[in-house]
């Protein structure tokens, strides 16, 4: 078993990022500038939004989270971003999901420049990414084609499970995984909640890509040896050995499948780490074509 380990890879990855924002501040250019939308007060949205704070931070980015009520109209919402996209001085806008019920989370992510949208949202980057084309990746997808690229594990002709169909991290990287490239060329397969006898699809797959939001689905008796899993899922559960009464797992029961895994996330500490650094990785690019630099 080897452990895909996210956190490391992204140490060394914000590490090159920050030479590049050395190398741009040497030649009195400002450094790249990325803006967050928080719309509420939901806990988990507010620690998600003060991690990619402190991301920018590290490595020289400049940040700025634009903190607004829950009850904001969809209106003013969608003026706000508007305002932001004329802003030369930004170059990449998160409006950081879930929204509150009133607001359409589709409108609000296609209201974003596509020029800005460095999560990698909206129907024009997504559509770019189904045909091939240079585009803004999905966070967490890039992610996990920078982790695959990286550790340089074989997906050629591999059968490949993405469990979880959603816009942010399932259909996404169904698509980049099934791409003609090198470390993608896998046959893959889209499982879901509803997808009956899901335990046949797992026995079968070389490489299982989860991201079903409930812990501790995929166990050793659903999985074959010599398995890649790379498990997206970040739950809650209560537990009496933290003092906070709960401890982070994913949506795959680590200690029972890992001696069975020929690579493995852990969580936290896999994916996680990954998604942020592909947004800072995506902000740059977009800070790279605004002022027609290639660092």
């Amino acid at each position: 078993m080897f452990l895909l380990d996210g956190k490391s890879l992204s140490k060394k990855i914000k590490s090159t990022l920050s030479k590049k924002v050395e190398e741009i501040l040497s030649i009195d250019h400002r450094p790249p500038h990325l803006v967050a939308i928080l719309v509420g007060n939901n806990p988990a949205s507010q620690t998600y939004v003060s991690a990619k704070e402190k991301a920018c931070d590290e490595i020289g980015f400049k940040s700025s989270i634009i903190r607004l009520d829950k009850n904001i109209s969809q209106e003013d919402l969608i003026n706000k971003i508007s305002e932001i996209n004329l802003n030369n001085d930004i170059d990449g806008l998160i409006v950081q999901l879930p929204l509150p019920k009133h607001i359409d989370e589709y409108s609000i992510i296609s209201a974003i420049s596509v020029d800005k949208d460095v999560d990698g949202f909206h129907p024009m980057n997504l559509g770019k990414m189904v045909i091939g084309e240079s585009c803004f990746l999905p966070a967490t997808p890039y992610g996990i084609i920078t982790l695959i690229e990286e550790y340089g594990i074989e997906t050629n002709g591999k059968n490949c499970l993405v469990i979880g169909r959603s816009n942010i991290v399932g259909r996404p990287i169904s698509i980049l995984m099934s791409r003609n490239s090198k470390f993608a060329n896998a046959t893959v397969t889209l499982a879901h909640s509803r997808t009956k006898n899901i335990e046949k699809l797992t026995e079968g797959a070389d490489i299982i890509i989860v991201a079903l939001g409930k812990p501790n689905f995929i166990n050793k008796e659903m999985v074959k040896k010599g398995v890649v899993i790379i498990d997206v899922g970040i739950n809650r559960i209560e537990s009496n050995k933290t003092k906070s009464g709960w401890r982070l797992v994913g949506d795959v029961d680590f200690e029972s499948v890992k001696q069975k895994c020929s690579f493995i996330t852990p969580v936290p500490g896999g994916v996680g780490p990954m998604t942020i650094v592909s947004l800072l990785k995506n902000t740059m690019l977009s800070y790279e074509r605004k002022n027609n630099l290639n660092i």
